[in-house]
C-alpha cells in the first residue's frame, strides 16, 4: 500500500485524534470522542482511504518509491 499522508500531516492527525480520545476518556464522556481513532489508525499507517480516493497525497516520495 503507497503512503499518501506526509509526516506534517501524521503529526496533526496524531494531535487530532488525542484530543478527540480525550473527550471520550477525561471529557464530557461522549461516544463521540471514538472518533479519534479514525486520525490515529490513519496516522500510523501512513496512508488516508479519503486521499487514496480522490488521489491525492502529502508525502513526498520519489517516483515509483513505495514507503
Amino acid at each position: 500500500m503507497l503512503r499518501n499522508v506526509g509526516k506534517v500531516y501524521q503529526i496533526i492527525r496524531i494531535v487530532i485524534g488525542l484530543g478527540a480520545l480525550s473527550l471520550f476518556f477525561v471529557g464530557p464522556k461522549t461516544p463521540w470522542g471514538l472518533l479519534g481513532i479514525l486520525p490515529l489508525v490513519t496516522a500510523f499507517g501512513g496512508f488516508c482511504p479519503l486521499y487514496g480516493m480522490f488521489g491525492m497525497s502529502t508525502c513526498r516520495t520519489r517516483a515509483g518509491s513505495q514507503s
